[in-house]
């Protein structure tokens, strides 16, 4: 019997992982800027869009994710999923159609498993300061490291 499941199957890369001095633990990871993309959205490249395509196309090309879009030459797909998304809205959509937004929001990196599974993280927002920074505790390396010496003798 073939092993193995779909492209998505196992559990999703995580950057946070405790064997993360691996070099393949950090290969690929990719940080986005927090402040998205900036300029207009590329042509269109479909049919003539409605006001509501118009709108969630501009809407996903101001988003951090669109950088890697934008790189990987994916504005069909983009195209794609704002008509998709806006199919989908309407109260008597299709099921499948539901679906079908689900997976763009997975492939695209626009929910929380795409971003692991794209090995995308995005920046800390600009606004944050150095002392919120600073309050996050790393965590220790080795069980070593959690040992307290006790001097002997002493205290009983």
């Amino acid at each position: 019997m073939p092993r193995g499941g779909h492209a998505a199957s196992g559990p999703a890369p995580d950057p946070n992982a405790l064997r993360r001095g691996r070099k393949t633990d950090q290969a690929g990871w990719r940080t986005l800027p927090a402040e998205g993309r900036t300029g207009e959205p590329p042509e269109w490249p479909l049919t003539e869009p409605t006001d509501r395509e118009w709108n969630i196309w501009g809407d996903l090309w101001e988003k951090p994710q669109a950088l890697m879009w934008e790189e990987l030459g994916q504005v069909l797909e983009v195209a794609l999923f704002a008509r998709t998304l806006a199919e989908a809205e309407k109260p008597d959509a299709r099921v499948d159609v539901k679906k079908m937004v689900r997976g763009y929001l997975d492939s695209m990196g626009l929910s929380v498993a795409g971003m692991l599974r794209n090995r995308w993280r995005i920046a800390p927002a600009a606004e944050e300061t150095d002392a919120e920074v600073l309050t996050v505790t790393p965590r220790r390396t080795s069980a070593r490291d959690r040992l307290k010496v006790v001097p002997s003798g002493e205290g009983s």
